[in-house]
């Protein structure tokens, strides 16, 4: 979202127009932090081939080498009315605390797997995830981005 802000000047005490801030630019700027190291994982381990697992632990390597915090397969728990549901669902990354990542290494995307983070986002109350699918030959062709009231 943008909006507009203003500034107090210090010695007058007046507000002045200061511009436009994008308030979701800390989202942005991961996201595109979070895409250069997928491109870098997926030029050095190659396209289709191996598994999801393989994929998520090489980014989540190469996040924390560029000094981006990481978390992996954080558990989110599901509330009906209330009560916790058996089985937690499993985030594959959360980047910096406020982009979630699900990692795919499959020939095609669904439409199940985009459904699926707006979940987690949903759940999380996080505005921002990128479906990152390794499964293809550019990974470019692979990158889908989900936002939740963005």
């Amino acid at each position: 979202m943008i909006t507009r802000y203003t500034e107090k000047n210090a010695e007058t005490g007046r507000h002045r127009d200061a511009g436009l801030i994008d308030e979701n630019l800390n989202e942005n700027k991961i996201s595109a932090s979070i895409i250069d190291a997928a491109i870098e994982v997926h030029r050095v381990l190659g396209g289709p081939g191996l598994l999801e697992s393989i994929y998520e632990e090489a980014l989540a390597y190469e996040l924390e080498r560029r000094k981006i915090p990481v978390k992996r397969q954080l558990p989110v728990p599901v509330l009906y009315k209330g009560v916790p549901i058996r089985d937690a669902l499993q985030l594959d990354l959360l980047v910096d605390d406020c982009v979630i990542v699900e990692v795919k290494a499959t020939e095609s995307l669904l439409k199940i797997h985009a459904a699926q983070i707006l979940t987690y986002l949903r759940l999380t109350q996080r505005k921002l995830g990128l479906v990152l699918n390794f499964g293809q030959p550019l990974l470019r062709d692979g990158i889908t981005r989900v936002v939740n009231n963005f």
